[in-house]
């Protein structure tokens, strides 16, 4: 590991510009609007989750929560636009 680098002036041969893929800072920071719920839970679920966010350094309701959201966004075939306006619909009929 004593080897010292040797550095040249060669051209760098082809170099591709990568567009910024990351979201802004404004996205980063955007928290979705929660409910409180009470939900029962056996006891061998929350202890498996409660391991693995001790493993993870994370808390064990937030790993529930996702959870949850993705179960959702797997399942959820409606449009975005047309989910509110059903929403709303129902609100009138129902």
């Amino acid at each position: 590991m004593s080897a010292k680098i040797k550095y040249t002036d060669e051209p760098l041969g082809d170099i591709k510009l990568v567009r910024d893929f990351l979201p802004p800072p404004e996205q980063l920071a955007f928290r979705e609007e929660g409910i409180k719920v009470t939900l029962a839970l056996s006891k061998k679920s929350v202890e498996f989750f409660k391991s693995e966010a001790a493993k993870h350094h994370t808390q064990y309701q937030r790993m529930i929560r996702k959870l949850v959201d993705a179960y959702v966004e797997s399942y959820d075939l409606t449009p975005p636009a047309s989910r509110s306006t059903q929403a709303a619909r129902k609100q009138v009929v129902g």
